[in-house]
This record gives C-alpha cells, structure tokens and sequence, in this order.
C-alpha cells in the first residue's frame, strides 16, 4: 500500500517555462505531521503556492507557505499564535539525493546541497520540505505578548504571629524588646 501524500507532483507535467501549483495545508495533516512535537494546529487551513520548473531531470521548486501554528509560549506556557508567512526554494533531484542513496547524513552535505531534495524520478513529494519549513518558522523563544511575565512564583507571604512554633515565642519576645 502507497502512503498518500498531499503534496505531491508528477513530473512528467513539467516543462522549463515552469508551472504554478496551489495545495490548501489542511489543519488535518498539519496535525497528523507535527503529532508528538509541542506544536499543535488552528482549525485553518494553510496554503501554499509553488512554481516548479524542470531544468533536464532536475526540478527547481520556489513558493510561498502560509499557516497558522499554536506554539507554548516561553515564559509562561501559554498557547501563543505563530503566523508562518515562508519562503521556500530548493533543488529536487532524481534518485537517492546529493549524497547517492547512502546514508542519511547532513555532515556529508557540501553547503551548495543543503537546499537539494530527492524524488523518484516520476514523483515530487513535497509534504517533507513543507514540514520542515513549518517547524523552522517556529521562533526558537515563542512568546504569548512582547509583555508577557513569565510564570511568577506565588507571592511571598510573611508568616503570622500565630503561625510561629510556640516553643520559640519566648525568643520572638527578645527580638521585640529593647537591647540592655
């Protein structure tokens, strides 16, 4: 069984004048993506607006994503909105990637590959570049308010007279009365 993917494009549609695409990022599959991060999402849809070109079996791929995110605020763990407005771009390339199908490793990865993304050679699945693009617009400190406070502690309260032990009452009286 072949797992469904919402962002996916055949290739064979695609010419070097380019193509324009517009995928509605379902509030369904953000949350199905982002499951077991602290990031959750809106009822909203996102969108995202893409243009791919092919460039002989490379496909140049330049867009614009736009979603809603909940975050924790920093301070106080409340929920904070994050607004994704991202401009992506990146090279897909046929087979195993920049690094010819051998292991899955970024400390392999020359800087000019670090936007360079694997397909098939038939079909352009782009649900992983939109996740992580997602997960990257987080601001790395969220914040509920520019002026949030924070978690306070509970206010500090200065014990009652009554509250002190009864055992030392007697050296409560000597802090009171004056020094001979």
């Amino acid at each position: 069984m072949t797992p469904s993917h919402d962002f996916a494009i055949p290739v064979r549609d695609l010419d070097a004048g380019g193509k324009d695409f517009r995928f509605p990022v379902r509030a369904a599959w953000l949350r199905s993506v982002l499951e077991g991060t602290d990031v959750s999402s809106p009822t909203t849809d996102g969108d995202l607006e893409l243009r791919l070109s092919k460039s002989g079996t490379d496909v140049v791929v330049r867009g614009r994503l736009h979603a809603e995110l909940t975050v924790p605020c920093a301070r106080c763990l409340a929920p904070s909105h994050v607004v994704v407005h991202e401009d992506l771009s990146a090279l897909a390339v046929p087979g195993g990637g920049p690094s010819g199908g051998a292991e899955d490793s970024d400390a392999d990865l020359a800087p000019e590959q670090a936007d360079m993304i694997p397909y098939d050679g038939e079909t352009l699945v782009l649900d992983d570049l939109v996740r992580d693009e997602l997960l990257l617009a987080i601001p790395m400190i969220p914040l509920c308010s520019e002026g949030c406070p924070g978690i306070s502690p509970p206010p500090h309260e200065q014990p009652a007279e009554d509250a002190i032990d009864p055992r030392l009452r007697p050296l409560l009286g000597l802090k009171k009365s004056p020094s001979q």
